[in-house]
C-alpha cells in the first residue's frame, strides 16, 4: 500500500515548477485570521489568490479558478452561503477542491456541515488527528485512513508530527516540518491551499497532496535554520517556499 517514497522529491519538485510557469489561481474559502498568510503562500510558489465570498461575484471566480479551497475556520452564514455557491460552479466547471475541517472536533454544527461537506466529493482533504477522528469516527492509522479514503473516494492529508497521505492503495509518510510551524497561526490552513494550488496543476490527488505537505515541511525545517523566533519563522518559511527547488527537496526530504 506505501506510495514511491523515493519518487516523491521528484514529482514534488516538477509540481512546483509547473505551479511557477502556469501560474494557477486558487480561490479561497477561508477564515479572517488566515486570508493574508495563504495568499502570501500561494504567492510565493507561484500561484494567484482569491477570496471573495460576495454571492454576486464567487460563481465567476471559482468557475475560472483552477481549484477551490474550502476551510471551515471561520464558520458564519457568509462563508456557509459562499460555500454551497463556490461548490456549485466547481462541481460544474469539474474543478478541483480541497476541504479543510478546521475544528470540528470542538464544534458540534461545524462538524455536522463538514460530514455534509464529504458528500460533495472533496478532491482532498487536509486535517489533523483530531479532525480525523470527529470526521471518521476513527483513530488516525494506516488502516482507518485508507478506509476513509476509498469510502469518500477522497486523498487524506493527515498532518502532525508525521505527515500521511493515503488514496485507500497508496500511503506515505512525510517526516519533514520544525515545531516553529505550531507557533505561527493559520500556517496549517495555508498548507491547505497549497495542497489546493497543486491540484490545479496535477491531476493526480494523491500526488499533488503529498507533493505540498512535503514541500512545506521541507520549507518549515529551512525556515526554522534562519529564523530567531515565530515572527521571523513567518518572513522566512515564505522566502524558503519562493526558492525551494529539487536539490533541497531531495536534500532534506524524509519519507517512507
Amino acid at each position: 500500500m506505501h506510495g514511491p517514497a523515493n519518487e516523491l522529491p521528484i514529482i514534488a519538485a516538477d509540481i512546483l515548477a509547473r505551479l511557477r510557469t502556469q501560474s494557477p489561481r486558487v480561490h479561497c474559502i477561508t477564515n479572517s485570521v488566515a486570508q493574508a498568510l495563504t495568499a502570501n503562500v500561494l504567492l510565493a510558489v507561484g500561484a494567484v489568490p482569491s477570496m471573495t465570498i460576495a454571492p454576486e461575484e464567487i460563481d465567476g471566480f471559482v468557475k475560472r479558478a483552477g481549484a477551490l479551497l474550502v476551510n471551515l475556520g471561520t464558520f458564519d452564514a457568509g462563508r456557509g452561503s459562499a460555500t454551497e455557491i463556490a461548490l456549485a460552479a466547481a462541481q460544474s466547471a469539474n474543478l478541483p477542491w480541497v476541504l479543510d475541517p478546521v475544528f470540528i472536533d470542538r464544534s458540534e454544527p461545524r462538524a455536522a456541515y463538514a460530514k455534509t461537506l464529504l458528500t460533495r466529493k472533496p478532491t482532498a482533504i487536509r486535517l489533523n488527528r483530531n479532525e480525523f477522528f470527529e470526521l471518521a469516527g476513527a483513530g488516525a492509522d494506516e488502516d482507518a485512513l485508507a478506509k476513509f479514503a476509498r469510502k469518500h473516494g477522497t486523498v487524506v492529508g493527515l498532518t502532525g508530527a508525521t505527515d500521511l497521505v493515503a488514496d485507500g492503495t497508496r500511503l506515505i509518510a512525510i517526516a519533514n516540518g520544525h515545531p516553529l510551524m505550531s507557533k505561527v497561526t493559520a500556517l496549517g490552513c495555508a498548507e491547505s491551499a497549497l495542497v489546493a494550488a497543486c491540484l490545479a496543476v496535477e491531476r493526480d490527488a494523491w500526488r499533488a497532496s503529498a507533493a505540498a505537505l512535503l514541500a512545506m515541511g521541507v520549507a518549515g525545517e529551512i525556515a526554522a535554520k534562519r529564523a530567531r523566533g515565530p515572527g521571523s519563522f513567518a518572513i522566512e518559511i515564505l522566502d524558503a517556499l519562493y526558492s525551494l527547488d529539487r536539490d533541497a527537496l531531495v536534500a532534506h526530504a524524509k519519507v517512507s
